[in-house]
């Protein structure tokens, strides 16, 4: 047909080549969505994966790059380019004269914490990252990529603005400590960067000095992550925080090609950490002690299945309990399945309209079982269709 329209042939071959080299990109080096559908979607685009991925793209066009150096409060070290935060729950003293030591709150949000930007700067660059990266990826506009790198070398990468790999003084509590192991969970964005760091790879503003420099600072995080006396008791601890350490560290781990350490954390997850963490009904002792029980125990399993996509290149399945009909991540997504807005939690919840934090584990589980009561469930908990939603749901 081409041929009868009189197309030279030069032209004819030109597009088969391009469409055999579009076709045939290599997958992404990425570990929370699986490479090979992305690579998939790059050749042959869904619609609505394309608008919505260009849609949070052309948002994130927006931002601006911010660094942690511009919070009105000064580290203990005197270097505005280590990162800060307030803890979340804990609140001045009613009665001490000082307000001094802060005393906590579960569950109740101090607005104190707005006073330190540094953590939401961290994800808002994070995911923001992501969405160009992502945007790039899948139409090659060279805008998104640039402005991506931008975002990321002022707050990683530029000497004087850059954040320096450490979580020392995160989630402090004034008149008891400067940093906390708490603090860690600050850091749980990680993963979102290193696969903005992948889907950047293929673009010319993205240079080999950017990904040396990139790597250098997660080696030092890694470091850091692996000897700090703060983020070593926050691996121990036994709830959601100990989930969300190893997921960030797994993350970090396969950036670095550490491929055999992010196993040992996922082994230890699958053999120790979830067993300890669901009842044989799938509830979870050390979040329902929580004043937000039901949404701390969502957090625990977006924790755990994104921690399941990391690791998938290592063969670990954590959705396969360490032995044969033990309790696992799927027992635990269904003991909170029947409880949507119009059924009540019957446990302690004292935050409203937060039945949505079931989302992310709602879609992992659909994704990697198949199962359609996952994907049925999901209006009952109005999870959102996004880019990354839909993409997840493609992998087949």
């Amino acid at each position: 047909m081409l041929l009868s329209m009189k197309v030279p042939v030069s032209v004819i071959t030109l597009a088969a080549l391009l469409s055999s080299l579009h076709a045939q990109s290599p997958a992404p080096r990425v570990f929370l969505l699986d490479p090979a559908t992305l690579a998939a979607q790059k050749a042959h685009p869904d619609p609505a994966i394309l608008k919505l991925a260009t849609h949070s793209a052309d948002l994130a066009l927006k931002v601006a790059p911010v660094t942690v150096t511009t919070k009105p409060l000064t580290p203990p070290t005197g270097d505005k380019r280590d990162y800060m935060s307030l803890a979340r729950y804990w609140w001045p003293n009613p009665d001490t004269p000082n307000h001094l030591p802060y005393v906590r709150h579960d569950g109740k949000v101090n607005p104190e914490i707005n006073n330190i930007p540094d953590h939401e700067l961290l994800n808002t660059t994070n995911e923001s990252a992501r969405a160009l990266a992502l945007g790039f990826y899948l139409t090659g506009n060279e805008a998104y990529a640039e402005h991506a790198a931008q975002l990321l070398r002022t707050f990683y990468l530029d000497p004087k603005t850059g954040m320096n790999p450490n979580l020392d003084f995160a989630q402090y509590v004034p008149g008891l400590n400067t940093g906390r192991d708490s603090g860690v969970l600050d850091g749980r964005s990680i993963a979102m960067l290193v696969d903005a760091i992948g889907l950047l790879a293929t673009s010319k503003s993205w240079t080999a000095a950017d990904s040396t420099a990139m790597t250098a600072w997660f080696t030092r995080y890694y470091h850091w992550l692996t000897t700090n006396t703060n983020a070593l008791k926050e691996k121990a601890t036994p709830n959601n925080h100990g989930s969300w350490y190893a997921a960030q560290t797994a993350s970090v781990a396969m950036f670095l090609n550490k491929q055999d350490d992010a196993k040992k954390i996922a082994e230890g997850v699958r053999d120790q950490r979830i067993p300890s963490q669901f009842d044989s009904k799938g509830l979870q002792k050390y979040e329902l002690v929580r004043t937000n029980s039901f949404s701390y125990s969502a957090f625990n399993l977006e924790a755990l299945t994104e921690l399941n996509a990391i690791v998938t290149p290592t063969g670990i399945d954590l959705f396969k309990p360490a032995k044969p009909n033990a309790p696992g991540l799927l027992t635990g997504i269904d003991a909170l399945l029947p409880y949507d807005e119009n059924h009540k939690w019957p446990h302690e919840e004292i935050t409203a309209g937060k039945e949505d934090s079931l989302c992310p584990a709602l879609l992992r589980a659909a994704a990697h079982t198949h199962d359609p009561k996952y994907t049925e469930a999901q209006p009952r908990f109005h999870c959102k269709a996004s880019a990354y939603s839909l993409l997840e749901a493609a992998n087949k």
